[in-house]
């Protein structure tokens, strides 16, 4: 053990233990083991050093007796001992950094970040060799990631940093050390981390108190003030370039005039006039940061720049997960391609462990600024280390340098050639990740291996559901495990797709209501512990071969299990040790045994030693209702009590739980061994104490079949129902009952978000078909239509019809495609 630092500058940096690694790279890796709010890296040292890492820089907070006895055993291993492992990340990033003298783009703000660095990358890739933060990677975590890529070869810099509490931007500034700032605007986002707004600001511009120019709208004028009062003050030499589409006094005036931006430097006679790829206010906005940087670092003269802007394209900022043809699994990443994204989106492809092959399309990799050789090596590496079962290189960059791939590996010169040459329909139970840079066109390919289906999609953000995973495993704290609830097709959401994620954090245990649900969820590569909550005894069998672990409510079904057990044992060999659960019924009256039927159960079990019970729980009858605390106070006092005669009784004591998702929230003090995870995971937080802090994971989204103008006095859908009052422009959306939306929201109860307005539905909801009144929207056939999510929160959906937030959700029919996101990092 050493507290010196180690020479890691030149070394693979790792801290996610999860990460494949082949045997040359581990030999390369340090390790840095962050005990974080979530998890603890130590923890998975091990682990590591079997696959061949070496280097480990840990925390000595983190060093208990018994961990020190244990990395002792790990022989050739170099720990370098430091207070925080996050901290000496970030220093070592901040060293490395400040080794090299390139200019550096350093971007923070509100919103915006994202799609500033992708456009400047884009418009700029012609004259700069560029290094970024991969896709959002702007955290504490992802800051120094990002900035380690950086080296002699790069000529610009472009970073992103957010923040999300005080204190925080001083450590990403050390690590950027931009040179050239963009502030791109000022909004709400995390405001529930700062006391002021103005407090926010401050804290957001201590990125540039070394920077030597900075770029803003002076239209935001809480911004302006900052800057000019507290930025100046410690940077009195910062070069401020500004700008205003109201008039302002700044360096540029625009003026937009619909797809006609006007730009005029200071008292410059005839302005510049570019066309614009997009329209709308945020994108504008963001544009002109992306222009104004431009002519800050460049003299490129309008004709070129207007080309430029020609090829824009929208950026997609996260990875798409979509069912595929013949059974594949399709990971769309098609808009763009650099070393560091594709290592995210490897990692995610490793992640899908449910299906027998990994194949990887790939374009060419664009403007890296290294060495073709190099880099084809690195790509080759890469495949090698993520277990990659075919790849498929198209580009002739790629395809000159296939002697570094394997023989299996098929190469084309172009999309064109891929889509023609290549046997689609041998291609089956395979992960697809498609990663291309724009120019190649890589969603023609995504658009022939992905499942067709009708326009109505379930978006699931796998981001929002870890954020909701992390929001409970911090309410219940590291020593509570947690058990999730993965019955009804993952409330609708998809249960492969949720328990593999949930897997890959580790969660505890999983929970479905059926046999038949546990038997899918393990046929998809699920190795988590699995309670079935209503076995029977004709699954009995299936129970057995696939490792299911049975609810038992009641002595007739541990009596009819332990006979199973029996007789499945051949030749009168011991019966083998099978998990149970025993669930008490404590209030519900639903299921579970109750007090008095305790001593038969132990007596049973005593007599059944191959019965071992893992858990013991019950279930709170009004979790999420204030009115019923009382109640719920004597159910956990019941619950103990049963729990502590089964204890007793047996000789050990089984792990308990008794909290849902609403008890997490509402009673902390009664989260014994561990919880159960349901809808709050999903994004509904029904004790309502703490709305704000799950994020809606769903999104149920269609689109508008046709559009028609119908007069006042006409009716609309079946039995005339809709009586129109006004003429009235009339959507035809591609959903109805037979999808999950339900009957109840006809008529006018429900509404749907097209384009930025809410609009009413009109008659009653049809089997395949909506109509809602578009009247004051702006909108065209094909436009995509929010039926809920971030805009129409399901807990609003479910008080318009008075049901509960659980039917909409698990009311999704299973014919209705999902498409699982998640952001690069």
């Amino acid at each position: 053990m050493t507290t010196e630092n180690v020479p890691l500058l030149h070394t693979h940096w790792l801290t996610d233990s999860r990460q494949p690694l082949d045997p040359e790279q581990a030999a390369q890796t340090v390790f840095f083991a962050i005990n974080g709010e979530h998890h603890d890296g130590h923890a998975f040292i091990g682990d590591l050093y079997r696959k061949g890492v070496r280097q480990f820089v840990v925390e000595r907070g983190a060093l208990t007796p018994a961990r020190r006895d244990e990395l002792a055993t790990y022989a050739d291993a170099q720990f370098t001992e430091v207070d925080s492992s996050l901290q000496s990340l970030q220093g070592r990033a901040a060293d490395h950094r400040h080794q090299l003298r390139i200019p550096v783009i350093g971007i923070t703000g509100s919103n915006g970040k994202t799609i500033v660095k992708e456009w400047l990358a884009q418009l700029l890739a012609d004259d700069f060799v560029i290094a970024r933060s991969p896709k959002s990677y702007n955290s504490q975590l992802g800051v120094p990631l990002s900035v380690h890529e950086l080296d002699e070869q790069h000529t610009l810099g472009i970073f992103e940093a957010g923040i999300s509490r005080p204190q925080e931007m001083a450590a990403l500034e050390a690590i950027i050390r931009p040179t050239i700032g963009i502030f791109t605007n000022i909004g709400t986002a995390h405001d529930e981390g700062f006391r002021t707004r103005k407090q926010k600001i401050a804290e957001k511009l201590r990125l540039f108190i070394h920077a030597e120019q900075l770029i803003y709208c002076v239209d935001y004028t809480d911004v302006d003030e900052e800057v000019r009062m507290l930025l100046k003050a410690v940077n009195a030499d910062i070069r401020l370039i500004t700008w205003s589409l109201t008039g302002k006094e700044a360096t540029y005036q625009l003026d937009q005039r619909g797809n006609q931006l006007l730009i005029r430097r200071g008292a410059q006679t005839r302005p510049e006039s570019y066309n614009l790829p997009f329209t709308d206010a945020a994108s504008v906005e963001n544009l002109i940061h992306c222009l104004v940087a431009i002519k800050t670092l460049t003299t490129l003269d309008s004709p070129v720049l207007q080309s430029r802007l020609n090829r824009l394209r929208p950026v997609s900022m996260r990875l798409e997960l979509k069912e595929g043809i013949n059974n594949c699994l399709l990971i769309d990443d098609s808009y763009n391609n650099d070393i560091a994204g594709l290592q995210l989106a490897l990692r995610f492809l490793d992640q899908q462990n449910t299906r027998t092959q990994a194949v990887v399309i790939l374009s060419d990799v664009l403007q890296s600024g290294q060495r073709e050789d190099e880099l084809y090596e690195q790509v080759a590496d890469l495949m090698r280390s993520n277990r990659v079962t075919q790849f498929v290189g198209i580009g002739p960059v790629v395809s000159r340098h296939a002697r570094l791939f394997p023989e299996s590996s098929q190469f084309y010169a172009d999309t064109n050639a891929f889509l023609t040459g290549y046997a689609f329909t041998e291609l089956r139970d395979a992960a697809v990740l498609v990663k291309g840079a724009r120019p190649f066109s890589f969603e023609r390919i995504v658009n022939r291996l992905q499942r067709k289906a009708h326009g109505t999609v379930l978006e699931i953000n796998l981001d929002a559901l870890t954020h909701n995973l992390n929001y409970y495993r911090e309410k219940v704290g590291a020593q509570t495990k947690i058990m999730v609830m993965v019955k009804a097709f993952a409330y609708g959401s998809g249960s492969a797709e949720v328990a593999q994620l949930l897997q890959f954090h580790r969660v505890d245990y999983l929970a479905v209501a059926y046999a038949d649900e546990g038997v899918s969820l393990r046929q998809n590569g699920i190795t988590l512990p699995i309670m079935v909550m209503n076995p029977a005894p004709e699954t009995f069998a299936t129970l057995l071969d696939y490792g299911l672990e049975p609810e038992m409510y009641s002595m007739k079904l541990l009596r009819e299990w332990g006979r199973f057990l029996t007789n499945a044992s051949a030749d009168g060999a011991d019966v083998p040790t099978r998990a149970i659960h025993l669930k008490i019924d404590t209030g519900m009256h639903r299921l579970g045994f109750l007090e008095h039927e305790l001593p038969e159960v132990i007596a049973f079990l005593t007599a059944h030693p191959s019965l071992r019970v893992a858990t013991v729980f019950s279930h709170l009858v009004g979790a999420d209702e204030a009115a019923f605390n009382a109640f719920s106070q004597q159910q956990y006092e019941l619950f103990v009590r049963c729990s502590a005669t089964l204890e007793a009784g047996m000789g050990y004591r089984p792990t308990r739980h008794l909290l849902n998702s609403a008890g997490i929230v509402r009673f902390p003090d009664f989260r014994l061994d561990m919880v159960r995870l349901g809808v709050g995971l999903y994004g509904v937080e029904s004790s309502q104490l703490d709305k704000a802090a799950v994020q809606p994971v769903g999104t149920l989204k269609t689109i508008i079949s046709q559009i028609k103008t119908v007069p006042a006095g006409e009716s609309v859908g079946y039995s005339r129902k809709g009586m129109l009052d006004h003429d009235a422009r009339i959507a035809t959306l591609a959903i109805g009952y037979a999808d999950g939306y339900d009957r109840r929201l006809g008529n006018g109860v429900g509404s749907v978000w097209v384009n930025g307005t809410y609009c009413p539905t009109v008659g009653s909801v049809c089997m395949d078909m909506t109509m809602v009144d578009i009247t004051n929207a702006s909108a065209a056939e094909g436009d995509e239509v929010i039926v809920f999510g971030a805009e129409i929160p399901i807990t609003d959906l479910a008080r318009q019809i008075g049901t509960i937030s659980y039917e909409i959700l698990t009311g999704v029919s299973e014919r209705v495609k999902r498409v699982f996101v998640k952001e690069g990092n």
